[in-house]
């Protein structure tokens, strides 16, 4: 592969994943990275605890500031990609530069989905949660006398909440859904976090929605009418994907990938949350957008681009997540037969099919979920192991001898 010329359209985790992949495999190709923010690569998840002051920019870096320099990767930052020319195999850019490729990889990410609301355009302090550019803007847009209203209840919009909660007057989430986080909880979880996040003053108006808006009020559905000085919209999000599909690469809800990371178009390769891919634990086709799937992801697309051997097989829903020191892990798909453990400050919800763990809520009661969640990744027989011991609490012992071998790396266990 010596003289590749491989290019990335994206700079977050699927990204760092390919440039890592290549490198293990091609130290001579040359990389290029474009990507519309102009920011040095960094952690998403982490925008809120910058708001919050648990973390700073130089902290959030997902590399350190050496890492393209160390790599060799050529960077484009704050330049967009307008054109792919799959024929031509060339980029054209919002400048009218050309971009030359033999290897591409598109990791776009995705965008805010802002649905249409009558008056949402008078609306002046108006922002979405992104991005650290809009975690700035919001910031510099808030005062401690705030009325905040956040539309939507999901994971952006929650965390948004606790990334302002001591830096506004007030907080009011909105949400057509009749729980939070209805993608990751069920209806006891969801509960169990809502009084969790209550408790720091934060106000739901949930199984409701935002009719229309006038300059300083949100008129909902249901009748009731809501002040508020700043908007943060926090619907949802949907995959870019109009780069592939411009030119007539397959896509569903996001860009279809196999199982080494490549498209339906020659030499052109996805990864991250723009894409979808098989889920082990449904057996279908999804949009898992997860920073660890979309590393795994990239790394297995530059592994492959540079000619070596991968397979991104093992992919799976996964959230590990927190608010205001309540922590919450959850993993799989959510049916079959379940169990369920419950206490006053911690949740757990098991599931299983034919013989295999398929999926996990914990709320609280997070320690060793690894062992949960490797069950899973490995589809492992429960017949195999004591599960009844494990479902109470994970542990190795659980296993038989062979197997804590073997995931201790091959370290005698007693």
């Amino acid at each position: 592969m010596i003289g590749m010329n491989y290019v990335i359209i994206g700079n977050s985790a699927g990204a760092i994943g390919c440039i890592e992949g290549i490198r293990q495999m091609d130290q001579e190709g040359s990389i290029t990275l474009i990507s519309d923010e102009p920011h040095h690569t960094y952690s998403r998840p982490l925008i809120s605890y910058l708001l919050y002051g648990k973390t700073d920019e130089q902290r959030m870096k997902y590399r350190p500031d050496s890492f393209y320099e160390h790599n060799r990767v050529k960077t484009k930052l704050g330049r967009t990609v307008v054109k792919i020319g799959k024929e031509s195999k060339q980029l054209l850019l919002d400048n009218d530069e050309i971009v030359p490729y033999d290897k591409l990889l598109v990791a776009t990410g995705s965008r805010p989905f802002i649905p249409p609301m009558e008056g949402l355009d008078q609306v002046k302090k108006q922002f979405t949660f992104m991005t650290l550019d809009d975690a700035k803007a919001l910031e510099a847009a808030i005062s401690p006398k705030s009325r905040v209203l956040i539309v939507g209840a999901g994971l952006i919009g929650l965390k948004c909440a606790e990334g302002i909660c001591d830096k506004v007057g007030s907080i009011t989430v909105v949400d057509l859904a009749d729980r939070i986080l209805p993608s990751i909880l069920d209806i006891p979880g969801s509960r169990m976090v809502q009084r969790h996040i209550e408790g720091q003053g934060i106000e739901f108006h949930l199984s409701d929605s935002v009719q229309r808006f006038e300059p300083g009020k949100a008129h909902l559905k249901s009748g009731k009418t809501l002040e508020f000085d700043v908007l943060v919209l926090a619907v949802g999000v949907r995959p870019n994907t109009s780069l592939i599909q411009s030119i007539g690469g397959e896509v569903g809800r996001g860009i279809l990938t196999d199982d080494r990371c490549a498209t339906s178009l020659p030499d052109i390769y996805a990864a991250g949350d723009c894409t979808e891919s098989f889920d082990i634990t449904t057996g279908q086709m999804r949009v898992l957008a997860l920073l660890p799937n979309a590393y795994m992801q990239g790394e297995c697309a530059g592994i492959i681009m540079a000619g070596g051997e991968k397979r991104y097989d093992h992919a799976m829903a996964m959230n590990a997540i927190g608010f205001f020191g309540l922590h919450i892990i959850t993993a799989g798909s959510y049916e079959g037969e379940d169990f369920v453990a419950q206490g006053k400050e911690s949740y757990k919800r098991l599931f299983t099919k034919d013989n295999r763990l398929i999926g996990y809520i914990l709320i609280g009661c997070i320690e060793r979920a690894g062992i949960y969640t490797a069950l899973i990744r490995e589809q492992t027989p429960l017949d195999s192991i004591d599960f009844e011991l494990v479902r109470e609490k994970p542990q190795l012992m659980a296993y038989t001898k062979k197997k804590r071998d073997k995931i201790l790396g091959g370290a005698q266990v007693c």
